[in-house]
């Protein structure tokens, strides 16, 4: 039986093996537990009570021995509801000490460069800019790669109304071979100008920024994004943007 499940639940291997091997022997003590479930003397007792803390182990003494035994299977039900209890409680404490955590990332002196694999990656390496600019703030890209998957059309697609909702603008320069209808669609964003490349120079690299944040990304079929904080690096880049940009012709 794939118990897969529990683990997800917040239990651990060792938990499971023991819960369950109490459900198959009834009320024992710790001797024929650890046969049954292969669990060490030197950690079943942590283990068990681990278990009684949850409420899925309870125990009674007899003539002065502990005999353990395991809760109804449906008391993990009540586990789980105070799990998600906690989960919610630890989420909003979390968002509390949000600003202060961000404020320590961005107070960080000196220059860094994280890489992000898969397209998941280039989301989180994009999606950084909500947590460092404001409305009225922009960001840019350079040399977009013409061809993408739909499903990543259709992620840019929901981001440029989480984009216009957050008071964002955006300047984007797209390779010359990519299909009208996308820069079309681009330019119906409120806060967003997207135009062809002035040359006709083609690469699935592109390059991106604002503040003093760049990218690097390659999208293509093994995607990756590098992210670098360096104020002149950025500055460097988004002096060769607006060369471009202003090579650039509006689209029509």
């Amino acid at each position: 039986m794939d118990l897969s499940t529990l683990r997800e639940a917040g239990l651990t291997n060792g938990e499971i093996k023991v819960y369950t091997s109490l459900l198959k022997l009834g009320s024992v003590t710790s001797g024929p537990l650890i046969k049954e479930s292969h669990i060490s003397r030197s950690i079943i007792y942590e283990i068990l009570n681990k278990l009684i803390e949850k409420g899925l182990v309870s125990y009674v003494i007899k003539d002065k021995t502990k005999h353990y035994q395991a809760s109804d299977p449906k008391a993990i039900e009540g586990y789980i509801e105070e799990r998600i209890k906690s989960l919610n409680k630890n989420k909003s404490e979390i968002e509390g000490i949000l600003p202060y955590l961000l404020s320590l990332k961005n107070s960080a002196k000196g220059s860094t460069v994280q890489a992000y694999e898969g397209f998941k990656g280039i989301q989180i390496a994009h999606e950084n800019l909500y947590e460092r600019l404001k409305k009225g703030d922009e960001y840019y890209y350079l040399g977009i790669f013409s061809f993408q998957k739909e499903e990543q059309h259709s992620y840019w697609q929901r981001d440029h109304l989480r984009r216009i909702k957050a008071g964002i603008k955006c300047r984007l320069l797209f390779n010359n071979d990519t299909d009208k209808s996308v820069l079309k669609n681009r330019n119906g964003y409120k806060g967003c100008e997207a135009r062809y490349m002035p040359s006709d120079i083609k690469t699935p690299a592109w390059v991106g920024g604002y503040k003093d944040v760049t990218f690097i990304g390659l999208q293509t079929d093994e995607p990756i994004a590098i992210e670098i904080v360096n104020q002149p690096i950025a500055d460097s880049f988004k002096a060769y943007f607006e060369e471009f940009w202003k090579k650039s012709k509006k689209f029509k």
